[in-house]
């Protein structure tokens, strides 16, 4: 004689509900099924995610190059004019490429010369610290979940609260000119001075988001064999040599992702140099996205055709060195095959 105990009776009471609405919402999924199959049940399953999408993502990509498209500083399209290709032409003309001040866009070839350089500089060193933090990590630390956890924190933030931290500590009454001022030296002015705001943006962008990069290259290291490392070790070979051979060759898909993460990332940067320097002094900090910004709504003489035009260039620089580096990450995995 079987019995059943009070909680399974009190599940089973729970889960009357649950079980009558599933099998109400049975009988049409098992008709649709009947009627297209597995494919048409996908798409059933998918069409909500894709209608999100559309008019989310697709949408406004399409609104945003139809703007391109148009002139005036009217915001509706119905009072705007169509121009045609004139909005790409006035960022395209130049007499000297390298030098924004004979282009007549000069704020738009100035941004792109400093985003440039900020995402050469900034993701090259931003890989280079995660690597190395994520290699230290990796090793048996004391207290290694808690240096996990501080070196992560900072991704938690919001870039307008690293933004302004940053700015308390690096402005002339800042935490780090009172620790100077301590120690006999003159206060500096970190946040006017064309080349250490550079700087400053540089270094305040990997301390925000270097912890999330860390991450995915140490969930990379985790997953190589153990077994490698022993044999390695048994042959006696050098750490140097270790690195070079096992470790980097079988990160390289971690790595990939962080590179075009990164890239993709930098390329975009805005909320916390905006916070932090506002783009200057002068234009020493004004990158595209802050361009595209104050060109469309903050200007006084704002133009959302150009600032959808500058918009369309950038994501399809960014579509072409996604795809240029999935390409490279391809080939080295059919290499890795043969």
């Amino acid at each position: 004689m079987s019995t059943t105990s009070p909680s399974s009776r009190l599940g089973a009471l729970l889960m009357a509900p649950v079980n009558a609405l599933m099998r109400i919402v049975d009988v049409p999924l098992r008709g649709l099924q009947k009627a297209t199959g597995l494919g048409g049940m996908a798409a059933f399953f998918l069409a909500p995610n894709m209608l999100i999408f559309g008019i989310f993502v697709l949408l406004p990509l399409v609104i945003n190059f139809v703007y391109s498209m148009t002139g005036g500083t009217a915001f509706f399209l119905s009072e705007r004019s169509f121009v045609g290709a004139d909005q790409y032409a006035r960022l395209f003309t130049c007499a000297d490429y390298l030098d924004p001040m004979s282009c007549q866009e000069d704020a738009f070839w100035t941004a792109v010369g400093n985003t440039f350089w900020f995402v050469v500089l900034q993701v090259t060193l931003m890989i280079l610290t995660a690597l190395i933090t994520a290699l230290i990590l990796n090793r048996d630390l004391a207290a290694r979940s808690f240096w996990r956890a501080v070196f992560f924190f900072p991704v938690l933030l919001s870039p307008v609260v690293v933004g302004l931290i940053w700015k308390w500590i690096l402005q002339r009454q800042g935490l780090l000119n009172f620790m100077l001022y301590q120690f006999g030296n003159e206060p500096y002015t970190w946040l006017t001075d064309r080349n250490w705001t550079f700087v400053a943006t540089i270094g305040v962008s990997i301390w925000a988001h270097m912890g999330f990069y860390a991450l995915i290259l140490l969930a990379g290291l985790q997953a190589i064999p153990k077994d490698l490392y022993e044999a390695a070790e048994m042959d006696g070979t050098k750490p140097a040599r270790v690195f070079w051979r096992i470790t980097l060759p079988l990160l390289a898909p971690n790595l990939l992702v962080v590179v075009v993460l990164a890239l993709i990332r930098a390329v975009q940067i805005f909320d916390e140099v905006y916070v932090l320097t506002g783009g200057g002094p002068g234009t020493s900090t004004l990158y595209l996205t802050q361009y595209i910004y104050e060109t469309g709504f903050a200007s006084a003489l704002r133009n959302p055709g150009l600032a959808a035009a500058a918009s369309i260039l950038m994501g399809a620089v960014l579509v072409v060195l996604t795809l240029f580096q999935l390409g490279i990450g391809r080939r080295q995995e059919n290499k890795g095959k043969r």
